[in-house]
């Protein structure tokens, strides 16, 4: 099984399986345990700062890949 490591902290795209459905959930690398990985994905609401991690099982990656951050799409547009 391959270790996320090489992304740690970087932006990435993440599609995984959950049940008989894949979803693709976007967020920041935060933590490779050796069995599972976690993103992190801050934001504001309401004038509050909010944070939202999610834990992903390394047998329910499809596939994960590197992506721009937010600030580098908006350059581009």
């Amino acid at each position: 099984m391959p270790t996320f490591g090489n992304l740690l902290g970087k932006r990435v795209e993440v599609c995984y399986r959950a049940g008989d459905v894949h979803m693709t959930i976007t967020g920041n690398l935060a933590l490779d345990t050796g069995k599972r990985i976690h993103l992190e994905e801050r934001f504001s609401q309401g004038g509050r700062s909010k944070t939202l991690r999610i834990e992903v099982p390394y047998g329910s990656i499809v596939r994960i890949r590197e992506v721009p951050a937010p600030a580098q799409l908006e350059a581009v547009s």
